[in-house]
C-alpha cells in the first residue's frame, strides 16, 4: 500500500494537535500513513503536545521552526521531508474535513488524477465582508495573471510524488502556494465540501495578514501593476496636454484667465496619489527582487525526529 505522508503546519494549536491526531487515525485506520507536524514557531504548547503524541505513535514526526516563518515556509518544509508516494497538506484545526481523504486518496491512485484538491463552496459562519473581499481575490486574480485560479480553493489536497517533486523545484522565497500549485499544472479533481468552523482555538489570521497574502500572490504572478502605472501615466500626460492646449485657446481667443484653486488642488492630489501608487507598485517588485537575491533559506530547523527514526 502506498505511504500517505500528511503535512500539517501549526502556529499556536496546542487546543488542535491531539484532536486532529485522533481523527486521522480514525479515518485513516486501514491505510499506511505518516503526519508531520510543521511547528512554525509556536509560543504556546504546540510543540510539547507534538511531542509526546510523537512518543506514542511511531508514524507521527515532526519538524520545529528555529522561529515563525510564516504558512508558506512550513507547507514547503512539510513537503521537502515528506517520503510518502503520496502527499497530503491539510490545516489542523479540522476546517479541512478528514471525511473527505478517503475519495481524494482513491481519485489520485485509481483514477487519472495526479492532484486531488478540496474547495469550499460556501463561507457559512464567516463575516460577509470577508468573503467579499475573498471573492474579488479570485476574479481579480484571475483576471490579471490569465491562471484559471478555482475560487474557494484550499491548500488541501493529496498529490502524486511527481506533483510534489515538481512544486520543490520552485524555489523562490516568496512564495503563494495556492498559486505554485496551479502554475505546475497536473490533472486536478476538485472536490467540494461546505465551510467547517475550527475545532478549537483562534485563528491567526487577521484582515491586514489576509490582505498582505493576497497582495504578495498578486505581485508574484503578475507585473500587471507596473501595467497599470504605465498606462494610467500615459492617458493623463494626453489629458495634461489637451488641457493646457485647451487653456492656451481660451486665453488667446477670450482672454480668460485661469480660474479654479479647487480645480487646481484635486489635480494635484489626484496626480500625486497616482504617482504614489505607482512608485509603491515598482518599489513592491524591486522589494522582492531584493529579497530573492540575499538567498536566504526558507525555513531554519531547530529540532526534529525525522533524522532518528
Amino acid at each position: 500500500m502506498n505511504l500517505l505522508s500528511i503535512v500539517v503546519p501549526c502556529f499556536n494549536e496546542e487546543e488542535t494537535v491531539e484532536i486532529f491526531s485522533k481523527e486521522i487515525n480514525k479515518t485513516l485506520n486501514k491505510h499506511n500513513f505518516e503526519i508531520i507536524f510543521i511547528n512554525d514557531g509556536s509560543s504556546d504548547n504546540t510543540l510539547n503536545n507534538i511531542k509526546k503524541l510523537a512518543d506514542e505513535n511511531s508514524n507521527i514526526k515532526y519538524i520545529s521552526f528555529s522561529r515563525n516563518f510564516g504558512k508558506e515556509s512550513a507547507i514547503y518544509a512539510g513537503l521537502k521531508n515528506a517520503t510518502g508516494d503520496l502527499v497530503c497538506i491539510m490545516d489542523v484545526d479540522l476546517q479541512h474535513p478528514p471525511s473527505l481523504l478517503p475519495e481524494m486518496i482513491e481519485s489520485v491512485s485509481n483514477e487519472d488524477y495526479d492532484v486531488a484538491a478540496a474547495r469550499r463552496t460556501s463561507r457559512k459562519g464567516e463575516p460577509k465582508i470577508k468573503s467579499f473581499f475573498s471573492h474579488m481575490f479570485y476574479k481579480v486574480f484571475k483576471r490579471i495573471t490569465k491562471m484559471d485560479l478555482v475560487e474557494g480553493a484550499t491548500d488541501y489536497r493529496v498529490m502524486t510524488r511527481q506533483v510534489v517533486d515538481s512544486i520543490l523545484q520552485l524555489k523562490e522565497y516568496n512564495r503563494f502556494s495556492k498559486g505554485l500549485f496551479q502554475w505546475v499544472g497536473f490533472n486536478t479533481k476538485w472536490i467540494c465540501y461546505e465551510n467547517v468552523e475550527r475545532v478549537a482555538g483562534q485563528t491567526t489570521w487577521s484582515y491586514w495578514g489576509l490582505i498582505k497574502y493576497s497582495i504578495e500572490g498578486l505581485v508574484a504572478f503578475s507585473t500587471m501593476p507596473l501595467t497599470i502605472s504605465i498606462l494610467l501615466g500615459t492617458i493623463f500626460s494626453i489629458v495634461a496636454f489637451i488641457y493646457m492646449i485647451v487653456i492656451v485657446i481660451r486665453y488667446l481667443l477670450y482672454s480668460d484667465p485661469v480660474q479654479g484653486f479647487a480645480t487646481i488642488m484635486c489635480s494635484l492630489l489626484l496626480l500625486g496619489g497616482i504617482q504614489l501608487l505607482s512608485i509603491g507598485a515598482l518599489g513592491k517588485y524591486l522589494e522582492k527582487t531584493y529579497i530573492e537575491t540575499k538567498n536566504r533559506p526558507i525555513f531554519i530547523i531547530k529540532e526534529s525526529n525525522i533524522d532518528q527514526n
